[in-house]
């Protein structure tokens, strides 16, 4: 039977579950967000060899590990102080460094200066630290899977393009959000498509005189450490062909944390898949832009 060969969004083949009510331990959450980063990337290649049965036998394997739900309840549970902390703590200390947090509340001060607009894709809790400049930030948040009021259940894939200057935004935010979607290709497709968001650098209007466009965007380290397919050298390759200069960067044992400014300049440049080192116990993850 004929089948096609890509997900079209990135809610597909996601059966959800009850959320559980009990606090995880560290080491199950984990082994659920692994399991399924794993079932999701083999249901993607089933899919995408046509094997219409395998396909099937995987979407029934994610739901019994608890699909889209459970997951989300692992990682959110991941963001709880003893367990880390929440990303956007990173994203509001490189904007404080960098001073544009300062700044906008200067400017607000018998000005006509509005607040800054932030799109967080993936967004799991609306009382995170990026949440504590209402007058400053302008938070829109999205998610496949809304967990509570204030996060707007939305597949940004579908999600429709601006149209006005007021529906782009200055800021956004991809954290641990990439490495969710099951291919390659799509991983492209996702990082050129943000840029379609942002507000462009010539425009400006009564409450924007000076726009930025800044995108958050968190890994897992082992995404860039320990891939066959791709580095930090090939992933700030890839960012700087989409218009993108890195202004901070960090890693931790864990994640890797990065902030780019959005110039505008796109080239036409593409990125295979192409293997750069191997060794027993790599990843295969990979970003393709076509």
């Amino acid at each position: 039977m004929a089948i096609k060969k890509r997900q079209k969004s990135l809610a597909s083949g996601r059966p959800p579950v009850s959320r559980p009510k009990e606090r995880m331990t560290s080491e199950r959450s984990r082994t659920i967000i692994r399991t399924h980063h794993r079932l999701q990337k083999e249901h993607a290649a089933a899919l995408k060899q046509g094997d219409a049965n395998r396909a099937a036998e995987l979407a029934l394997a994610i739901d019994r590990n608890g699909g889209i739900k459970l997951y989300q309840a692992a990682s959110k549970q991941g963001q709880a102080r003893d367990r880390g902390g929440d990303s956007s703590k990173v994203l509001v200390e490189w904007l404080q460094k960098s001073q544009v947090l300062n700044a906008r509340a200067r400017g607000q001060k018998g000005s006509a200066l509005g607040p800054l607009r932030c799109l967080e894709i993936g967004a799991l809790s609306t009382s995170n630290e990026i949440s504590n400049y209402p007058s400053i930030l302008q938070m829109t948040r999205i998610d496949l899977n809304s967990q509570e009021a204030g996060i707007e259940k939305q597949d940004f894939m579908k999600r429709p393009l601006p149209t006005t200057i007021d529906e782009h935004f200055d800021i956004i935010s991809l954290s641990l959000v990439l490495n969710y979607v099951p291919d390659a290709v799509g991983r492209g497709e996702m990082l050129k498509r943000l840029t379609k968001f942002f507000r462009a650098r010539a425009e400006s209007d009564e409450h924007h005189t000076t726009p930025i466009s800044l995108l958050f965007f968190v890994l897992p380290l082992p995404c860039v450490e320990n891939s066959r397919y791709l580095d930090e050298s090939l992933l700030l390759g890839i960012m700087t062909n989409l218009g993108f200069v890195k202004r901070f960067a960090k890693n931790t044992p864990k994640l890797c944390y990065y902030l780019f400014e959005w110039t505008g300049l796109l080239t036409e440049a593409k990125s295979g898949k192409k293997k750069i080192r191997d060794a027993p116990g790599m990843n295969n993850f990979c970003i393709v832009v076509e």
